[in-house]
């Protein structure tokens, strides 16, 4: 199995590994490329299983079985649409693209893209999958606060995508992860109303803060993201005729009824490994990819035109 891998930073890094570990579960040990743009010296234990390092297009072989998209998100279309042609098979970070506008049917429709959603592999939103089909939620929300600063210790967070609206940043797309599993759980919205903006003293021109309300035949639902949270919070509450959920990301446990009745002790890479698993499938033919280019675009449209 030959593969392409576009942009090694934190994110291109755990890929690797990854998808190395699941390749040698199934007893295939696969060459791998890498377009990198940058000199920066990788890791010893990424160099060891990187076949090729290339430096520009023309470098690339003339086929890949799968290529992993994983450069900033204002490079994704480009890069897609440059690399079409090398493989049937792509591998794409979320967000899928930084706006709306661009010509996605030029994307051949028998080629397979998944774009990354590793948040329904978590403990959390698998319990709250079970929830959601045994019972009837009328009332759900759901919260994703963190402190931009502290994303990336040791790195200005000026410098990051995140703080730059032109880049892909802003809470709206950058924390598209939420709108993913909501809609994941819940399907499309018939409505919804928000509110955005850049509200605190963080030196960015990205949205810092959003409020959404979304109304469904037989439930509301309340969303907010933020850059400014010093407590990390991820969680989703819903409340059924029954019972109060809350399905705690951040704290890694279930809750109904204020008691615990689900801890999750596993790593954080292991909802990674889990969402790499599917896309080895996905290149094996086994199944179909779980978000594609057009279910992603979909709920971008919810997340950015509200």
């Amino acid at each position: 199995m030959k593969v392409c891998f576009i942009g090694i930073g934190s994110i291109g890094k755990r890929h690797i590994r990854n998808f190395t570990a699941v390749c040698e579960e199934h007893g295939v040990y696969p060459e791998i490329h890498a377009l990198r743009k940058t000199s920066s010296i990788l890791p010893e234990d990424i160099q060891q299983h990187i076949s090729k390092v290339i430096h520009s297009e023309a470098e690339l072989d003339e086929k890949y079985d799968a290529i992993f998209i994983l450069n900033p998100t204002h490079m994704h279309y480009e890069t897609l649409r440059a690399l079409h042609g090398y493989a049937d098979c792509f591998f794409i970070e979320k967000p899928v693209f930084d706006k709306l506008t661009y010509d996605c049917s030029i994307f051949d429709n028998s080629k397979r893209y998944y774009v990354a959603c590793p948040l329904r592999y978590t403990q959390e939103i698998i319990a709250a999958e079970r929830v959601v089909k045994e019972e009837a939620v009328f009332s759900a929300r759901s919260i994703s606060s963190s402190y931009l600063p502290d994303w990336r210790p040791g790195v200005d967070y000026r410098a990051v995508y995140s703080a730059h609206k032109d880049q892909g940043g802003g809470v709206r797309i950058d924390l598209i992860h939420e709108w993913d599993y909501l809609e994941h759980l819940f399907g499309q919205p018939e409505e919804v109303v928000a509110f955005s903006g850049t509200y605190s003293n963080l030196e960015i021109d990205s949205e810092d803060l959003a409020v959404y309300i979304a109304k469904y035949k037989t439930m509301l639902l309340e969303l907010h993201l933020d850059y400014l949270g010093r407590k990390t919070r991820r969680s989703l509450e819903c409340r059924t005729a029954e019972h109060e959920y809350i399905f705690d990301i951040a704290e890694h446990r279930v809750l109904c009824d204020d008691q615990v009745i689900q801890e999750n002790h596993e790593d954080v890479n292991t909802m990674y490994m889990r969402e790499m698993q599917h896309f080895y499938e996905v290149i094996e033919g086994v199944t179909e990819p779980k978000n594609t280019i057009k279910s992603a675009i979909a709920t971008m449209r919810v997340a950015e035109e509200s």
